[in-house]
């Protein structure tokens, strides 16, 4: 009986001892491993890119092929090669007005794209997929124009190929601009090659753009008058932009150094004014002169 209570205690001692163990054991892994509360609470989300500087562009089509691991769609526009277009976390998403989760993003839908260039590729600041059928626009520089065909060719920086756009026999041609550039508007007149033109488009039945209104912001020959902060400037590539504070928008100037010495003295930051002609594909500046003086 003894020899009996002896193995008893004895086993009880060690169930004690094995399940003491066993909970020590259990509280040090318990111990080591990372609070993942913690971790997402504390976790630094504001190391979000800014978003790409520049100007713009709305383009129809359909979205195609969307990729959730490399960040991008394919967007077929109307009668044009599809395009590579990126997206991430600061794209935002819209059906029919409402906003939705990028997750939400599919293919097959029409949609009008809010673009941007980033560096060398198309960038997504908003989607907005839509029931019916999709507008759009896009900015370029005429090409061709066939007036008794009315399809207009327009090459612009979002597409490798030509885009080909018909206008209806309504269809608005007007200037926007600086003011005497715009109250001399000549109509389908002024759709000669290297005019650069914003074309707003929806598409027909069949899938082709059709344009509902053309704004030509340039045609070669005029002549333009910026005043406004130098903001950039490279002397060897003999290019300077500025911000024109009346429409806060920045012009790239293409200038001749030997011929206007006084870009030499120039820096970001100076005020000032530059006479410009626009030719098939740019600015030139005919004249630039220093307004005031850079404050420090």
């Amino acid at each position: 009986m003894d020899r009996f209570l002896r193995v008893a205690v004895g086993a009880s001692s060690a169930a004690v001892l094995l399940f003491s163990t066993a909970s020590a054991q259990t509280q040090q892994m318990r111990d080591k491993q990372p609070d993942m509360k913690s971790a997402f609470t504390t976790a630094d989300f504001s190391a979000v890119p800014a978003m790409p500087q520049g100007r713009s562009t709305v383009l129809g089509g359909q979205i195609r092929d969307v990729d959730p691991v490399l960040d991008q769609f394919t967007l077929r526009i109307f009668g044009e090669r599809p395009l590579k277009i990126l997206f991430d976390e600061r794209t935002q998403v819209y059906r029919n007005g409402k906003k939705i989760a990028l997750r939400e993003l599919h293919r097959e839908e029409h949609a009008s794209v809010q673009t941007v260039l980033d560096g060398t590729k198309i960038f997504a600041i908003s989607i907005h997929m839509l029931s019916d059928v999709p507008q759009g626009e896009c900015q370029g520089h005429v090409m061709h124009y066939d007036p008794s065909t009315r399809e207009l060719t327009i090459g612009s920086s979002l597409s490798r190929d030509p885009i080909r756009i018909l206008l209806r026999e309504d269809t608005p041609v007007v200037r926007a601009g600086q003011g005497s550039f715009a109250a001399a508007s000549a109509g389908q007149a002024d759709l000669v090659v290297g005019s650069l033109v914003e074309v707003m488009f929806d598409a027909d039945t069949k899938g082709k753009a059709v344009a509902s209104r053309v704004t030509v912001l340039a045609r070669p020959g005029s002549r333009f008058a910026f005043s406004g902060r130098l903001s950039g400037l490279d002397m060897h590539a003999g290019v300077l932009v500025i911000v024109d504070p009346r429409d806060q928008k920045s012009y790239q100037i293409s200038f001749d150094p030997a011929r206007l010495p006084v870009t030499q003295t120039l820096r970001v930051g100076d005020q000032v004014r530059v006479s410009a002609a626009f030719d098939e594909t740019r600015y030139s500046a005919v004249e630039i002169a220093k307004t005031e003086v850079a404050q420090p």
